[in-house]
């Protein structure tokens, strides 16, 4: 049977780059990403939009309820700002709040910045769809994603992502598998597949 595919939508929300004033670099830097550790069939939906809460929220409950993305990754708006309000949009869309990723977050983002507390990433559960809201640096949101490697490669933290697809199972969404050199995902072996 082949695998059914995700649809995952990728949105940046930033002030200057939804104007043009500058080239976002988060959602290629997750489209390059995603295509070197999904193993399945997966398709991107983009969205680049201002940091306005309305706008955030409307942009969120689209890419679920009418895109059909499985699995949310946004970038930007999550520091203290005025005008960082990405969580609390998030938040404002959920049927449930899943603390554990940002917590995972900013705990690997604290082995390079003490100022990684000042994070306020977030991920929630929607219908049948995760949201994750990621740093807005490339080098950052590559860190939370994968986790820290020691000089031979081992994990020495985990990144966010090796939960991420026993995660959607748990929801219903579309089951997906990772390349394990980039994330090895973990499913109890009751959640695993049986290989073809």
């Amino acid at each position: 049977m082949a695998d059914q595919l995700i649809r995952i939508g990728l949105v940046s929300i930033s002030d200057r780059a939804s104007s043009g004033e500058y080239q976002d670099k988060g959602i290629p830097t997750l489209q390059e990403w995603l295509g070197k550790t999904l193993s399945t069939p997966w398709e991107s939906t983009v969205r680049v939009i201002p940091d306005e809460q309305d706008e955030i929220e409307a942009t969120l409950r689209d890419l679920v309820d009418f895109e059909g993305c499985s699995l949310i990754l946004t970038t930007g708006g999550t520091g203290p700002a005025i005008r960082d309000v990405t969580p609390e949009a998030t938040v404002a869309v959920a049927d449930k709040v899943m603390p554990g990723f940002g917590e995972q977050m900013r705990q690997i983002s604290l082995n390079f910045v003490p100022t990684a507390i000042l994070s306020r990433q977030v991920a929630v559960i929607r219908k049948r769809s995760l949201i994750i809201n990621l740093p807005g640096q490339p080098k950052s949101i590559a860190q939370t994603l994968e986790g820290l490697k020691d000089e031979a490669g081992n994990i020495t933290v985990p990144g966010i992502f090796a939960a991420v697809p026993y995660c959607l199972d748990l929801i219903g969404a579309p089951y997906i598998e990772t390349d394990p050199a980039m994330v090895k995902s973990f499913r109890p072996k009751s959640a695993q597949k049986p290989e073809s």
